[in-house]
């Protein structure tokens, strides 16, 4: 059996299991206390009882553990979660108070403000002083003053917080639960006026450290890689600090199914380990080092995924080799299994949120499938010569890899990059060579003649491969994007490849019967899920910021009215529309039969739409106009109460692109009035559908 070496399994489902029963199901930390309470008790029961009681009801021992181990993934997400805590800061409501915090980390420049999260400590409200926890997102203007600002600085101000929202569009990211999984519920923006900075700092002495080595490490590559490109990528690769990185040269990679090399990973920490190793061998040859071997590796493994952001993926890898490390001292190897599952129970100890963390999931999943696919994948073919061999070696890692990865992949990103196998096999040797490169420079930097020689060599690696990403990306169908799947497809993706791997590797027939019957499932759904979008009549409003966004969707085509600069500006057209369109599938039209505008009012099949902008000019009529919506834009000069004289709505939308203050005094006027009213930025999306 599967599980019977390899107990860990056994604890980390039950585990996973109670982590999803308590964060959908919302129960009372009550139920995971007394549940994990009767399982603990009956434990003891069994355990002082006889022997022969014992083996009599050994069933029972192992269901209490699984219970136990299920309560304590409900207990974990109760306690994680920042809103449990009765010092929480939404729990002060809107009063007025002074909000001392200190900043987290260094602040990130972004196009229009400088960013950064603080930690709370305190507030004053009155002459009383309360602690207060949770994290906020803080948004400082550009300026000098505020670009002075670091890590543990202390600020205190006195201005609303303003909670997390989704914009709310379909298919979005979902940001505020992303954020709440991080501890941070708020954010706010200040102006240099709006604060006062305090004397000290409180970071923590390890942090300071941790930043000092990142500080001495971009300098030495930024003195050395001239080139923007070249060098905000030797800095991600290295440390994975991405403030640098060109945008579009990270979807360049991203679009390459590639960007796993970009990204701080396990195979970062892999090459590490084997340095280390190497580095250190003259340890092991006698009994009293070899505990200090193993003090340094995990020293140096550790430091560096710190320094490195603590990424899902590093922790991963870091975990499983601090499991390999202190095996070997104690002459243990653990299955691989055992091993992978230790550090997933670890990790969802920590933080059981981590469950849903992209890096996560598709951490284990690569390393998964390379363990269960590689050896049956590389055993096809047999290749004497060494160098082939290396290669054939390099080709079933990348397909291994790709296997279970892929439903995730599609599931998250909606797109699979047609060459994913060429470039792992150019570019995998190539970005090792960098990063080690990379980390010689940054070792010979006290030598600058020599670290400005390399520095130039490494700047033209870092060039061709950069070049090479962009010119795959160029190939014709190199990338099948627009891929939407739902939860459903993906666990039936899953059983398939469960099942194919159960017949080819245990020679279970009952694995290929299930992988044919999930097979079809699958086909069943896609095909319905074809024939609703063919279907389909949509009007969707965006939340696009200060911008005007309107689809008209009608079977799997997609009309739009708007702001143009959403569909040309590749980062807004990603976050705005992209989502819901491949939700939809849909791709763009320049006419829909169903769609006839003219001027201010839109016939969409069978309802009348009037759109209200700072060009609108009421025209009197003997009767008032009959609209099932009315859509208001921009700034125009109205009273809803003259524009009801004229058009009478169903309902009236107002667009993200319409300043906040005029948008309350239209809300008051429709609730006056009692007509429905829906606020875009508040409410997110406005979707009508015509069946």
């Amino acid at each position: 059996m599967f599980l019977k070496p390899n107990p860990v399994i056994k604890l980390l489902v039950p585990l996973t299991a109670g982590i999803l029963i308590q964060w959908y199901g919302r129960l009372p930390v009550s139920v995971s206390i007394t549940l994990l309470t009767m399982a603990v008790a009956l434990l003891f029961f069994i355990q002082g009882s006889g022997h022969f009681f014992r083996l009599k009801h050994s069933q029972w021992q192992g269901v209490a553990i699984l219970a136990a181990m299920g309560a304590l993934g409900m207990l974990l997400v109760w306690l994680k979660d920042i809103r449990h805590d009765p010092h929480w800061v939404g729990y002060a409501g809107d009063q007025d108070q002074t909000l001392l915090v200190s900043l987290k980390e260094p602040l990130i420049r972004k196009q229009r403000s400088y960013k950064a999260e603080a930690s709370l400590e305190y507030r004053t409200s009155g002459s009383q002083k309360q602690v207060v926890r949770g994290s906020i997102i803080i948004y400082f203007k550009k300026d000098s003053l505020n670009a002075r600002l670091k890590a543990g600085d202390r600020l205190l101000f006195r201005k609303k917080l303003q909670e997390i929202r989704n914009a709310g569009n379909p298919g979005g990211f979902d940001y505020k639960r992303y954020a709440l999984f991080n501890g941070i519920t708020h954010q706010v923006y200040l102006t240099a006026a709006d604060y006062k900075q305090l004397s000290g700092n409180d970071l923590p002495a390890y942090k300071r450290i941790l930043l000092r080595i990142q500080r001495y490490v971009l300098a030495a590559i930024q003195a050395n890689i001239s080139r923007q490109k070249e060098q905000g990528l030797a800095e991600a690769m290295l440390i994975g600090y991405k403030d640098d990185l060109d945008k579009n040269l990270l979807q360049s990679y991203t679009n390459t199914g590639v960007v796993h090399v970009i990204a701080v990973s396990g195979m970062h920490l892999t090459y590490l380990y084997f340095i280390i190793n190497l580095l250190l061998r003259p340890l092991l040859a006698q009994k009293k080092t070899r505990w200090l071997h193993a003090f340094l590796v995990l020293l140096i493994l550790w430091t560096f995924a710190l320094l490195a952001g603590a990424q899902a993926s590093i922790v991963r890898a870091a975990v499983m080799f601090t499991f390999i490390t202190l095996g070997k001292q104690i002459s243990r190897n653990a299955s691989i299994y055992n091993i992978l599952g230790a550090a997933a129970f670890c990790q969802l100890c920590y933080n059981p949120f981590s469950l849903w963390d992209v890096g996560f999931q598709l951490s284990y999943a690569a390393v998964l499938s390379i363990v269960v696919f590689y050896k049956p994948i590389y055993d096809l073919l047999f290749i004497k010569n060494a160098m082939l061999n290396e290669v054939w070696k390099l080709t079933a890692v990348s397909i291994a890899a790709q296997i279970i990865t892929t439903p995730l992949c599609i599931y998250y990103f909606h797109q699979f990059p047609v060459y994913f196998l060429l470039n792992n096999l150019v570019v995998v040797p190539a970005s090792t060579a960098v990063l080690v490169g990379t980390l010689i420079l940054v070792l010979l930097s006290p030598l600058k003649a020599c670290a400005a020689v390399w520095g130039d060599i490494l700047e033209a690696v870092i060039w061709w491969l950069n070049s090479f990403i962009e010119s795959v990306e160029r190939f014709p169908m190199a990338l099948w994007a627009g891929i939407s799947v739902n939860v459903v497809q993906v666990i039936l993706l899953f059983i398939i490849m469960a099942g194919l791997a159960a017949w080819l590797m245990r020679k279970l027939h009952a694995g290929l019967w299930m992988a044919g019957a999930s097979l079809v499932l699958f086909l069943l759904f896609r095909s319905y899920s074809f024939f609703e979008a063919a279907h389909q009549q949509k009007l969707v409003i965006y939340n696009a910021g200060r911008s005007t966004a309107i689809d008209f969707i009608a079977g799997r085509r997609v009309q739009f009215f708007g702001d143009e600069s959403l569909l040309q500006d590749p980062s807004l057209y990603n976050f705005i529309l992209a989502p819901s369109r491949v939700m939809h599938r849909v791709s763009p039209a320049r006419r829909l039969a169903g769609v006839i505008k003219k001027k201010h009012f839109i016939q969409f099949y069978k309802k009348k739409i009037v759109w209200v902008d700072t060009a609108f000019v009421a025209v009197p009529q003997e009767r008032p106009v009959q609209a099932d919506l009315i859509i208001l834009s921009g700034n125009p000069r109205i009273y809803i109460s003259n524009l009801a004289k004229h058009i009478l709505p169903g309902i009236i939308v107002i667009d993200a692109s319409v300043p906040a203050w005029k948008a309350n005094y239209w809300k008051k006027d429709c609730a006056d009035l009692k007509i429905p009213c829906h606020d875009v930025a508040t409410q997110g999306a406005f979707v009508m559908s015509l069946h």
